[in-house]
Parts: C-alpha cells; structure tokens; sequence
C-alpha cells in the first residue's frame, strides 16, 4: 500500500493551497480517508476526514469553513482544499487510509504517506 501525498508549498496568509494524495494497493473506494498535520514540538493532530460510505466529512474545529475534504474514487485521490490560510496552519500534513468510518483518531488508520510541507508566512 502506498499514499503519495503532494501539493504543499509556502504561501502567505490568507492564501490557498490543494493537496492531494494518491492512492494505489488497496480497495480505496472501501477506505475513509484522513489528513492529520504535524508541527515539531506538538502532537500529531487530526484534520479532516471523508468516509467511503455516504462521503460524510469531518473537520476539527479550527479549520471549519475554510478547508474542504473531498475524495475521487476513480483516482484513488483524496483532496484537501485549503483556504484563507493562516500561520497556524504551518506543518507537515499527510494523508492516511482507515477501514473504519472516518474518525479523528489517528489510532484508526492503518496506512499513512510521506507527508507534505505546508508553510504559511504572515
């Protein structure tokens, strides 16, 4: 199983970025999707997640209204849309498969990507 994640880069406040990541050895269709960041120093926190069942979306709190999370399961590609940046949003952010639901647990997903860069300048 391997998720390629990509799309990150440095962009100022307020601007947006699209990462995506790509899927490829497993059923991705049957899979919820996640995407967690890391910032060194802090814990790994969950960001959002899409389920494979009726597309049902969960976001944390601090990013509601400004990321979406969206999936093609004809490219075995989830996305994560992000909007009106902010400096807080600075980390490295991957990509992971669960064959649950979709939950914010990080304890729920079975694979995870490389990770890729966010940066985002004041």
């Amino acid at each position: 199983v391997q998720l390629q994640a990509s799309g990150g880069g440095l962009v100022q406040a307020g601007g947006s970025l699209r990462l995506s990541c790509v899927v490829s050895g497993l059923s991705f269709s049957n899979y919820a999707m996640g995407w967690f960041r890391h910032t060194p120093g802090k814990e790994r926190e969950f960001v959002a997640a899409i389920s494979w069942i009726d597309d049902r979306t969960l976001y944390t709190n601090s990013v509601k209204g400004r990321f979406t999370i969206s999936r093609d399961n004809n490219m075995n590609t989830v996305y994560l849309q992000m909007n009106s940046l902010k400096p807080e949003d600075t980390a490295v952010y991957y990509c992971a498969s669960s064959g649950g639901l979709g939950a914010s647990r990080s304890s729920e997903y079975d694979y995870w990507g490389q990770g890729t860069q966010v940066t985002v300048s004041s």
